[in-house]
């Protein structure tokens, strides 16, 4: 070997001793976590499940950073954009299986400019009405809203969202007309149907099962194929007569795109090991979610089957947004 090409193979061996040590050591500071809704909704509440557990197995910390707006794209799009170092890491949600569905020009690809770490969980939705509708199933629901085309309103939590798009959905396949009403988040939007400003809306469990306990909203079906497991006695839309209606959130974990797959790695199997524990599933069940742990490529799958999904109802919906 040339004294020159000794010296190339030297830089390069260093240039690699960083990486190795990253992963192994990762993460020596603390790490931006971009949640991109903003504080309250499920969202936020699963991202700060993520952050803690992190959190607590690295001993750094996972500052959670709520980006709101543009159904979630502003927040995906920082984190897309961000360094792909392992210090910037992100939320990707059902909305970034809507976005490429709806939007005519998006500022980052979802399936190209993030890379999957595992997904968390699916969020079945509740149609909830305001309690003083009077219907207490789909088929009386169908009833009031086709007596009076438009005379209802619903609530989404964004042009996009998943609310809106599940309802789109129901619109679809039941010929229903009704107005749809955005909010920039669930929270606000769920404050609104609870004093009445908005009839009825798709909420993730998550998010409303306090108030349906409660009294102050009624849930009439969940959105998911099967019954909810804290709610057995509640019908599917399916069952209500939607057939073939299945649909609902889901949360995961990101980053940018290119971040070290040992990093990834090491950020996956944190999250799933805690994630697949017992008492982790019974939290999640009585939030409103099912734990759906995966592998980072098991997540990518997913995601392009839900964006293929999402593109046949929007273009069967005619939703598209500049």
């Amino acid at each position: 070997m040339t004294h020159h090409l000794q010296k190339i193979a030297v830089a390069a061996l260093f240039a690699l001793c960083p990486l190795a040590a990253t992963a192994q050591q990762y993460p020596v500071k603390p790490v931006r976590f971009i949640i991109p809704f903003p504080p309250g909704g499920p969202t936020d509440i699963m991202g700060r499940i993520a952050a803690d557990i992190l959190a607590k197995s690295t001993g750094q910390q996972f500052i959670a950073d709520n980006r709101g707006g543009a159904g979630g794209n502003i927040g995906a799009d920082l984190c897309a954009k961000a360094p792909a170092d392992g210090y910037t890491i992100c939320m990707i949600t059902a909305a970034q299986g809507v976005s490429p569905a709806i939007y005519k020009k998006m500022s980052y690809d979802p399936v190209k400019d993030l890379a999957t770490v595992t997904l968390m969980a699916s969020l079945p939705s509740l149609l909830t009405v305001h309690p003083a509708l009077p219907a207490k199933n789909v088929k009386e629901l169908l009833t009031i809203a086709k007596s009076k085309p438009d005379a209802l309103t619903y609530a989404s939590t964004g042009n996009g969202s998943s609310p809106h798009m599940l309802m789109e959905m129901f619109k679809f396949y039941t010929g229903a007309k009704m107005v749809h009403v955005p909010y920039k988040g669930q929270a606000p939007a769920v404050v609104d149907q609870i004093s009445g400003q908005v009839q009825l809306a798709f909420n993730t469990a998550i998010g409303v099962m306090p108030h349906v306990g409660s009294g102050r909203l009624k849930a009439i079906a969940v959105s998911s194929k099967e019954r909810f497991p804290p709610m057995p006695d509640l019908q599917t839309v399916e069952e209500g007569g939607v057939k073939d209606f299945d649909g609902g959130s889901w949360q995961g974990v990101g980053a940018p795109a290119n971040t070290p797959p040992d990093i990834i790695r090491r950020l996956n199997t944190i999250l799933v090991t805690e994630l697949k524990t017992p008492a982790m599933r019974e939290q999640m069940i009585k939030r409103g979610a099912l734990v759906s742990a995966n592998t980072p490529e098991e997540f990518s799958i997913f995601l392009k089957a839900e964006i293929a999904k999402w593109t046949k109802i929007a273009k069967a919906a005619k939703i598209s947004i500049d």
